[in-house]
């Protein structure tokens, strides 16, 4: 056994995604961008988000800001990672933790607007590597495996914008 894990998966969403869930974000938190970013430029300066994170006071605030109209959409999910596969091809990892982030927003150009959602897993038993998949139990098994016990696993497959967000190595000790 490898040790106790918890993953994070980064999902960026911008004008080509093509998923209904993603399109919703897209267009929610834009709507949302436009209808903050118009509070702190009221005189209309500043077209883009680093314009205004450079230019307007407290403007950072915006990707919090932004980020709470995601929070409805994130709860459709129920807290498992979207687009993360097992082998079986289902969505089977749990979350609670996420950040938001507006990348790349423009008041006049919706086709600019980018966000990203990273989600970070609850913790994982990582038990080996097979291949381009992690073997994994599903929250902290490793006194059931030092026991002997049975436990159920998963095969996650490696895929881009998944990486090892935690570490805790090893077994314990009984």
């Amino acid at each position: 056994m490898k040790g106790l894990i918890r993953l994070s998966y980064r999902k960026v969403i911008d004008v080509t995604s093509a998923k209904r869930w993603d399109r919703a974000v897209f267009d929610e938190t834009y709507h949302e961008f436009y209808m903050q970013a118009q509070q702190y430029d009221q005189a209309g300066t500043y077209q883009t988000l680093q314009e205004l994170i450079d230019n307007v006071p407290k403007a950072e605030q915006l990707h919090y800001l932004t980020s709470r109209v995601a929070m409805g959409y994130l709860q459709q999910v129920n807290q498992i990672i979207p687009d993360l596969l097992n082998a079986s091809g289902q969505e089977a990892v749990p979350f609670t933790q996420f950040k938001f982030e507006i990348l790349a927003s423009d008041i006049k150009r919706k086709d600019a607007h980018k966000v990203a959602i990273t989600f970070y897993s609850d913790p994982i038993t990582w038990i080996d590597t097979l291949g381009n998949a992690l073997f994994v139990a599903y929250g902290d098994q490793r006194q059931l495996l030092a026991e002997g016990k049975e436990v159920s696993t998963d095969l996650l497959m490696l895929q881009p914008n998944l990486t090892i967000w935690s570490y805790q190595p090893g077994s314990l000790v009984l």
